[in-house]
């Protein structure tokens, strides 16, 4: 099943949850199902907006959009995580009303329906659990993750109400879940405006890549180094490397071993730039970094 198709099955499933817990919230007069509600409703926004993205990213490129189309899925995912800030804001507000004035919760109603929630978000996850190679699906599945953990709070709260009459359990729960959402919308915010930034990928070091750079025989010095994300898991890097003066075909041996260092840091969309003039700022920069190595060892 494509990723596309996954969303799609989600999405449909998402919807059906959605009624019935804002049906059950209503009736049962519980914050813990309300906000599990809210949660599913922006899972739902967010499996729509991810639907979208996914068509529109598998464009090609063009003289538009020369890099593609794949930051289309960014924006979703960004808009996402903002949609979870505000709904544990939401959440926060009413359980603090709740924490002054608890009221009556139906746990005949509460129970059932939140067990029907959560055996949608399981399989829901299992549904999505292996198609968020992107981060467009992965902030969605983030959602469905969230929500399936907010459906084991709704459904322990009804059950300590049932057996002990704590009535602050649902929304103390409330809470509990406002702050799963919050940490998941930060998290997919922060992630994906870290590639709109174009700033250095996660577990990207531009240091040691320089020392690895120089570290070349052939090498002379480096430098105007960039690694950011096209997309999420789409690195891209460009350099300016001096050498001593050859013809260009000499270069082709040298060209393919850096490249090939580079992918195999699942680096794939390299720009390599040959210098062959004098450069001594370039060759000291090196001179440094082998002079650092010699010293580590």
């Amino acid at each position: 099943m494509t990723s596309e198709k996954r969303l799609i099955a989600s999405f449909a499933i998402t919807v059906f949850i959605f009624l019935a817990e804002v049906l059950g919230g209503i009736l049962s007069n519980s914050l813990a199902l309300l906000s599990d509600a809210g949660h599913v409703l922006t899972d739902a926004f967010a499996l729509g907006l991810s639907m979208i993205a996914a068509r529109v990213s598998r464009r090609p490129s063009d003289y538009r959009a020369t890099y593609g189309y794949q930051r289309f899925g960014l924006l979703a995912a960004i808009i996402n995580g903002l949609s979870l800030v505000a709904i544990s804001l939401f959440i926060f507000i009413e359980s603090y009303h709740r924490f002054l004035a608890p009221p009556q919760i139906n746990i005949a109603v509460m129970l059932p329906i939140a067990a029907g929630g959560l055996a949608g978000n399981i399989v829901m996850a299992l549904i999505l659990g292996h198609g968020h190679e992107d981060l467009n699906v992965k902030s969605a599945w983030l959602h469905v993750l969230g929500d399936t953990l907010s459906s084991v709070g709704v459904i322990v709260s009804g059950i300590i109400i049932y057996f002990t009459g704590w009535i602050y359990a649902d929304p103390v729960t409330g809470v509990i879940i406002g702050l799963i959402i919050v940490t998941g919308g930060v998290r997919v915010v922060r992630e994906a405006s870290g590639i709109f930034l174009e700033m250095v990928p996660k577990g990207f070091d531009v240091e040691a890549l320089a020392r690895e750079l120089c570290a070349l025989p052939e090498v002379m010095g480096v430098h105007d180094i960039h690694v950011w994300s096209l997309a999420h898991r789409r690195v891209a890097f460009t350099a300016h490397i001096w050498v001593h003066d050859r013809k260009l075909s000499e270069l082709e041996p040298l060209r393919n071993r850096i490249e090939d260092m580079l992918r195999a840091m699942k680096i794939h969309h390299i720009l390599l730039q040959f210098e062959c003039a004098e450069c001594e700022a370039n060759a000291l920069y090196c001179q440094v970094h082998r002079e650092e190595e010699q010293h580590h060892h």
